[in-house]
């Protein structure tokens, strides 16, 4: 099979892992242009070295004035399909995976964008059995951090009877034992009631209401460390790189939500922030989103 043909294959077995029509859209974006840009230069994906992984980012930054966050998307996406056609012995030796980029343009301080998140949240899951179940214990703590903004304390402190699967609500003791009721999402939902089951096999009973969510394989609440330790692991398994931590999906849950609907004040309750005035930090990200409104909208903007 050539270049493209395992390209297709690839995305189908992602596909097949349920990935979501807007994460397997842009693999396929990302891959199928570093493979024109290896057709161009008469490269088999066995010739691909580090060199023409750096060529090929310099002509988008070059041409296409891309910024960091893109950049690093498109070399992961990249080096998920290249480390995919290495593990079915399509080539010997993969160079994007030691592979870093050099020199970057600093990006907006702690924001990663949507499909970065979703490239972490969405990437298949390991083949070994203890890995499959660490890894949906991890996913369910990751889809609450993005869905809820919880800080780590709040996280780490859940437990079972917190959760209203039927209203999709969750109930956060925060800062000051103040106690605040936020959604979360049916990802988030899915994923908690797969990590039960799992769950129910490493504790050996039936799950107590005033047991914690997330335990560690010998039954004992994960610690905070624990915790920041596996959200960290889980990213760079997803080849993102990126120091991400409990705190940054909390920002970004904010940033992400601020920029769809615009609801200051229903995300200051979401986060338990008591001062408006603190939830308007998120709002300096949202910069490049608000030029862009004011660019179609104001009829003072064209020039």
């Amino acid at each position: 099979m050539d270049a493209f043909e395992l390209l297709a294959v690839w995305l189908n077995s992602r596909k097949i892992q349920q990935q979501s029509a807007h994460t397997l859209s842009a693999y396929a974006r990302d891959v199928t242009d570093f493979l024109h840009f290896c057709q161009r230069k008469k490269l088999d994906l066995n010739q691909i070295e580090a060199s023409d992984l750096r060529e090929y980012l310099s002509e988008k930054v070059e041409y296409q004035k891309l910024a960091s966050s893109s950049l690093q998307r498109m070399l992961s996406s990249i080096r998920q399909f290249m480390q995919w056609v290495e593990q079915q012995d399509y080539i010997v030796q993969n160079p994007s995976k030691d592979f870093q980029l050099k020199r970057q343009p600093r990006a907006l301080p702690g924001l990663l964008d949507v499909e970065t998140i979703l490239q972490i949240l969405e990437q298949p899951a390991p083949e070994k059995p203890v890995e499959q179940q660490l890894w949906l214990r991890d996913k369910a703590m990751l889809e609450l951090l993005y869905s809820s903004g919880l800080r780590l304390a709040e996280l780490q402190a859940l437990r079972v009877h917190d959760l209203d699967f039927e209203r999709l609500l969750l109930r956060v003791t925060g800062k000051g034992d103040k106690t605040r009721v936020v959604p979360f999402g049916e990802k988030a939902k899915t994923s908690l009631q797969q990590w039960f089951k799992v769950y129910a096999i490493w504790v050996g009973h039936v799950i107590r209401a005033t047991d914690p969510i997330f335990i560690s394989q010998r039954g004992g609440a994960l610690t905070p460390r624990q915790i920041e330790n596996r959200v960290k692991a889980q990213a760079q398994r997803a080849g993102v790189n990126a120091d991400l931590h409990p705190h940054l999906l909390r920002h970004c849950f904010a940033s992400h939500l601020l920029s769809s609907s615009g609801d200051l004040r229903g995300i200051q309750e979401m986060l338990g922030h008591s001062n408006l005035n603190t939830t308007q930090i998120y709002t300096h990200l949202d910069f490049e989103h608000l030029a862009q409104s004011y660019d179609r909208a104001h009829p003072r903007a064209q020039k």
